[in-house]
């Protein structure tokens, strides 16, 4: 091990001693790890550490290998880096998250110690969820866009996601041509223009959130793509990475009904002066514009996705038939 990473770790926790007890994940295309340490003499019992490593270029899984790919990747972690510094600590209980220990940017390395959320009383991983666990998932995205609603992103991405089509040019140009294509820089326009501007969390999947024995309890990693946007962005792609076709259709309005509601509430605590009812009249329209906006993405980043059906079809094609309807 790096004495110099080691140090940093015994440093942040207080420990005299350190193991190495498992990579929890190496990160995509080769540029780090994350693992977890077993700590001796410390207050805590576990830490994680996040450590990019800038690797060679060529590794990426689906082939795109490009300077774009590269400095996307780079920002990231330079916008994760200043989430923890400089934000992160806006975030209690109501919006859980690990707490950071210790960052460190030196060349072309970036470390982090982080909070073991497992832990702390969240060691459960889902790949699927009952209803009632995807309305605690979806409370957590109310809160955290409550938290921050009417914040500039300074740090952060301008706009947040993976998928923003300003930072996917290599996506876009493989899509076929077609009205979707065409459509794409409009309906990046409407999401980015829309009112009640907040943070989105930018990756917020199913496997980015962490839950307590019991389930009742929710905390989110990975703050890689954290930006300002519109809070559908993040509730869409959620539910997407949740819900077969035939649940996303049966169960969409209900789940939508759940977020707005728990935003209603986290308003009410953290920003009184807005009113609810403004921001659901506004925001809920743009769901069907925010599923399109990462489909978009999908077509051009993996053709063959499983997220690719009928759903998605349909709901791209009346976006795409609103947009021509609505043009001059």
């Amino acid at each position: 091990m790096d004495p110099h990473v080691r140090n940093i770790i015994l440093e942040a926790t207080g420990a005299s001693d350190l193991l190495k007890a498992e990579t929890i994940q190496s990160l995509w295309s080769g540029y780090g790890s994350i693992d977890r340490y077993v700590l001796k003499g410390s207050e805590v019992d576990t830490v994680v550490v996040k450590h990019v490593r800038l690797p060679d270029r060529g590794n990426h899984p689906r082939g795109w290998n490009t300077d774009n790919s590269h400095q996307r990747k780079l920002r990231s972690y330079q916008v994760e880096t200043a989430w923890y510094e400089n934000w992160a600590g806006r975030c209690g209980d109501h919006c859980r998250i690990p707490r950071c220990m210790a960052l460190e940017q030196r060349d072309d390395e970036v470390l982090m110690v982080l909070e073991d959320l497992d832990s702390s009383g969240y060691p459960v991983r889902k790949n699927r969820l009952a209803e009632s666990g995807m309305i605690r998932c979806l409370d957590w995205l109310a809160r955290f866009h409550a938290t921050f609603m009417g914040e500039q992103p300074d740090g952060l991405w301008e706009i947040g996601t993976y998928w923003h089509l300003d930072t996917r040019p290599d996506e876009l140009a493989v899509m076929d041509e077609g009205e979707l294509k065409q459509a794409a820089p409009v309906i990046n326009r409407r999401l980015n223009e829309a009112p009640f501007r907040t943070l989105v969390h930018g990756d917020a999947k199913l496997a980015n959130f962490c839950f307590s024995d019991d389930g009742t309890r929710v905390a989110a990693v990975d703050f890689q793509y954290v930006g300002g946007g519109c809070g559908m962005k993040d509730v869409a792609y959620f539910i997407g990475s949740c819900l077969d076709e035939s649940e996303c259709e049966r169960r969409e309005a209900s789940l939508l009904d759940a977020y707005f509601s728990a935003l209603k509430e986290a308003l009410a605590l953290q920003r009184p002066h807005i009113d609810a009812a403004d921001v659901e009249a506004a925001w809920r329209p743009l769901y069907g514009l925010a599923w399109t906006d990462f489909y978009r993405f999908l077509l051009g980043w993996s053709p063959g996705h499983w997220k690719i059906h009928d759903y998605s079809e349909r709901l791209a094609h009346e976006v795409v038939s609103q947009l021509r309807a609505e043009a001059p």
